[in-house]
């Protein structure tokens, strides 16, 4: 239910301070729900696992938001649901590095977990398998299923063609197709992860498909500085596109809510 490869440019004091591509990948018949509008926490926009109650990325009307990739590992760690995690922070008025100070002490009895996390002052980065809170920098990341900018073949590939769209202009719709790359890596290139080389291929290309397996959700976040958020998504599922791309407008409550300088 985890968000599995995302890249992101951050500027802050620019107009557009964020955008953020991001895929989905799960099992075809694990139950979600796309992204609406909660009732608990209040106001909060995110979709969620029907099968453990969570959220993969999720935003608060404050300006607040995050989301939350797996940390590939074998054998796999049980724990609590990382999903809840979003939760938590988005679910009381808290900025990111208090919540992630907090949660610091006991993050190694979850399996393993990165989270992205945005809130007025800044960007913030925290992987329980790395063990700090990182404050991010302007500039160009990539986030898959290991720390931070691991040089995976996929997070580079996207890096780059994110890079070459935003320097071109590219449209929000040229932009989500970037994450729709069927392309997987060279044998030579491909992490081990401990899951053996077949699942390792399968697990290599941007866009994943397989009978049981593949990317579930394709979206394209656009954070302008006065607080708004463009949220595209397009879900998918064996077969292909479920529908059109979707396109949410969420404001926030405060005008000064997002990322407007560089702390």
């Amino acid at each position: 239910m985890f968000v599995c490869l995302v890249a992101f440019r951050w500027q802050p004091g620019a107009p557009t301070p964020l955008v953020l591509l991001a895929n989905r990948d799960e099992f075809y018949d694990r139950p979600t729900l796309p992204p609406h509008r909660w009732r608990k926490p209040d106001g909060l926009f995110a979709g969620q696992d029907q099968q453990a109650g969570g959220t993969w990325m999720a935003h608060h009307p404050d300006g607040r938001w995050g989301l939350i990739t797996n940390y590939r590992e074998w054998p796999p760690q049980s724990g609590p649901s990382r999903g809840q995690l979003l939760l938590d922070y988005l679910g009381r008025p808290e900025l990111a590095p208090k919540f992630l100070t907090r949660i610091a002490p006991r993050a190694r009895q979850f399996a393993g977990f990165n989270l992205l996390l945005g809130d007025r002052h800044g960007l913030y980065y925290f992987s329980n398998r790395e063990g700090c809170v990182r404050t991010l920098q302007p500039g160009l990341y990539g986030l898959s299923n290991h720390l931070l900018d691991t040089p995976w073949p996929k997070v580079q590939r996207l890096k780059k063609a994110l890079a070459q769209g935003l320097d071109s202009g590219a449209s929000d719709g040229a932009l989500l197709a970037l994450l729709r790359d069927p392309t997987a890596a060279e044998d030579a290139a491909l992490p081990d992860t401990g899951v053996g080389l077949a699942l390792e291929r399968r697990l290599s290309p941007i866009f994943i498909h397989s009978p049981d397996y593949g990317t579930r959700t394709t979206t394209l976040w656009r954070q302008h500085a006065d607080g708004r958020l463009d949220w595209h998504v397009q879900h998918f599922d064996h077969q292909g596109a479920l529908g059109p791309v979707r396109h949410h407008r969420l404001p926030t409550h405060q005008g000064d809510s997002l990322l407007l300088t560089n702390h």
